[in-house]
């Protein structure tokens, strides 16, 4: 049987998943659908987050905080470090910085803190 699973997994996503030793702690095939989704529900919140963002007003900080918050919100689908890594791809693919990792978050914030996540 042959891998046909052609999309790269960036090491950002990977890292959520990826132990000291650098090993999966769950399985390849979850770990694709993971980032599927993750990747996705990024994609998806592009016009949303835009239209909150300048229909209404919000800040870009404040909207991305947001969307974190209510992929959080039961019933959650994501799990926290997911919906920080959503949170980061959405900056990513809106051009908007970077917002500060979650308080007891161990990710790195900004920019420059690493390689981009998508």
């Amino acid at each position: 049987m042959t891998d046909e699973y052609q999309i790269q997994i960036p090491p950002s996503f990977i890292d959520l998943y990826t132990d000291s030793r650098h090993r999966l702690t769950i399985s390849l095939q979850s770990l694709r659908q993971r980032y599927d989704l993750c990747e996705d529900l990024a994609n998806h919140l592009v016009d949303f987050a835009n239209g909150v963002h300048h229909d209404l007003g919000v800040s870009e900080d404040e909207v991305l905080t947001r969307c974190r918050l209510g992929l959080l919100a039961p019933p959650a689908q994501v799990e926290a470090a997911e919906a920080a890594w959503v949170e980061r791809r959405l900056a990513e693919l809106l051009g908007w910085p970077w917002p500060d990792p979650p308080a007891g978050s161990d990710q790195p914030a900004g920019p420059t803190a690493g390689l981009p996540i998508g």
